[in-house]
């Protein structure tokens, strides 16, 4: 334990030496976390509407207030002409345009049926498909309230059946993408530190020739391992408390079993730096090291769950994010900070979490006892 102390020792006062890793570490879970937070999102909010009224009656009036009037549309383009429609969704001036024909109002106004025209930029598909949701149902409630009205202009007393949701959403019920992005950065954040550090720190030792010494020593090679995680993994956990600062200040309730989440989160880093040591085998000097962690930062990212649902990706893709650890700590990090729940509900998540730490580990320690030095 005296050998493994001093090495242990060696390696936190070459860390903590190492300033710009250092503070690089911690930008990750503070600056970088509020950046991405802010600037990604999939909330659709202010689209430009474009309206070309060929009607320009009261009733035509009412309909485009009830697009302005609500959040999603926080811009109105009026343009006078199909070309001027055409040149406002090219150039990216109206992310939609709407069409109102000449005798919008008095078809409304005899009893029969008017149509109008909704024209949608598809460049962004997921911004379309929302805004397209957003104008289907304010054109419904339109219809519904001019039938109302005309059959009391006639005299008559019209109960429409109707269906009211009364709809409750759990964890997050203003709706709010940030609490799910500010949990997410967290997460990645941990794929980061664990695997380029550790990765970097193994090569450096091959570029400046100090591994030679190591190999010398009585050292064995999982104590070369243990000594070259603990410092990482310790700043890592001392970077996650400002972290878990900002999702506070973000308004995440933190409401779960903050004990199983730190236990996640260490599980998480041990995972991710059994990766980083994996990586460091293959490669020679740093530009490898830095070549081959993108092969397994992006996809293992990718298919965690953390920028596209799990659910949304076809059948294969999937089954092939089983294999990513990042998504049971995602899995994990949101039921702790958001839902509240704690080991009775996501054991198995942890388990299958310390199962894969474990697994690199070993892979990671045999590739080391061949690989260490060439």
């Amino acid at each position: 334990m005296r050998r493994l102390g001093a090495l242990v020792r060696k390696e936190f006062l070459q860390l903590l030496r190492d300033r710009l890793l250092v503070g690089l570490i911690f930008y990750i879970y503070t600056a970088d976390v509020l950046l991405c937070t802010y600037a990604l999102s999939f909330d659709v909010r202010n689209l430009t509407l474009a309206v070309y009224d060929l009607d320009r009656t009261a009733v035509s009036r009412t309909l485009v207030e009830r697009f302005i009037a609500t959040e999603y549309f926080g811009r109105l383009v009026p343009v006078g002409s199909p070309q001027a429609v055409d040149r406002a969704l090219d150039s990216g001036a109206a992310d939609l345009a709407l069409v109102v024909p000449p005798d919008f109002g008095r078809d409304i106004g005899a009893g029969r049926p008017a149509e109008v025209q909704l024209l949608l930029s598809g460049v962004n598909s997921n911004t379309a498909n929302i805004a397209r949701g957003y104008s289907v149902a304010i054109l419904d409630g339109f219809a519904h309230d001019r039938l109302r009205a005309a059959a009391q202009a006639r005299g008559i007393a019209l109960d429409l059946p109707e269906i009211r949701p009364l709809a409750r959403v759990w964890y997050n019920p203003a709706l709010q993408f940030r609490f799910f992005m500010v949990i997410s950065m967290i997460v990645v954040a941990a794929l980061l530190v664990g695997v380029i550090s550790t990765a970097a720190s193994f090569v450096r030792e091959k570029e400046t020739g100090t591994v030679e010494q190591l190999v010398v020593t009585p050292l064995r090679r999982w104590e070369i391992m243990v000594a070259k995680s603990l410092p990482p993994l310790a700043l890592g956990m001392v970077a996650l408390m400002p972290g878990l600062a900002i999702a506070a200040w973000f308004g995440v309730p933190l409401a779960g079993s903050l004990s199983l989440f730190f236990v996640a989160s260490a599980a998480a880093l041990v995972t991710c730096l059994g990766a980083g040591i994996l990586i460091a085998t293959f490669a020679h000097n740093l530009q490898q090291a830095l070549l081959i962690a993108f092969f397994v930062l992006f996809p293992t990212m990718f298919l965690s769950g953390t920028i596209v649902p799990v659910e949304s990706m076809p059948g294969a893709l999937q089954a092939l994010s089983a294999a990513s650890p990042i998504r049971y700590y995602l899995e994990i990090a949101l039921g702790t900070l958001l839902k509240g729940v704690g080991w009775s509900v996501l054991w198995r998540e942890l388990a299958v979490l310390a199962a894969m730490g474990a697994g690199l580990a070993a892979l990671s320690l045999l590739r080391l006892r061949h690989r260490l030095v060439t």
